[in-house]
């Protein structure tokens, strides 16, 4: 299976929705900040590992502690997402922390400010 074929996308997006739906219903960890979400996920061509990007609504110390708490819970989430999604090997979840939705908001910030200077 090639990296960018329509079944490793599918695979990916569902992969994604039920780490999502894990996160957010069913860890009782209170590190995990409430307003976490999946920004995307890589599931490797050979099912074996897969790479979460998390987002965290929040300051730098929240993402850091919803990252060790969904480390610690990782043997959980895994058990639940064999359960859930239907493949050949459930994937290792690798967490990694994703600044995008945060640099958007940053960048956009600045764009204001610059069209703000630019009506004076």
């Amino acid at each position: 299976m090639r990296k960018n074929s329509i079944k490793n996308i599918r695979i990916n997006e569902e992969v994604m929705r039920e780490l999502s739906n894990i996160i957010r219903g069913e860890i009782k960890d209170p590190r995990i900040n409430p307003m976490t979400s999946v920004v995307a996920v890589e599931v490797a061509p050979d099912l074996k590992t897969a790479k979460a990007y998390i987002s965290v609504l929040g300051d730098e110390e929240s993402l850091k502690d919803t990252i060790k708490g969904l480390k610690s819970a990782e043997g959980f989430i895994r058990t639940r997402l064999a359960k859930s999604v239907n493949l050949r090997n459930t994937p290792e979840i690798r967490f990694i922390p994703d600044q995008s939705i945060e640099y958007g908001v940053r960048m956009s910030k600045m764009i204001d400010e610059v069209i703000e200077k630019q009506k004076e």
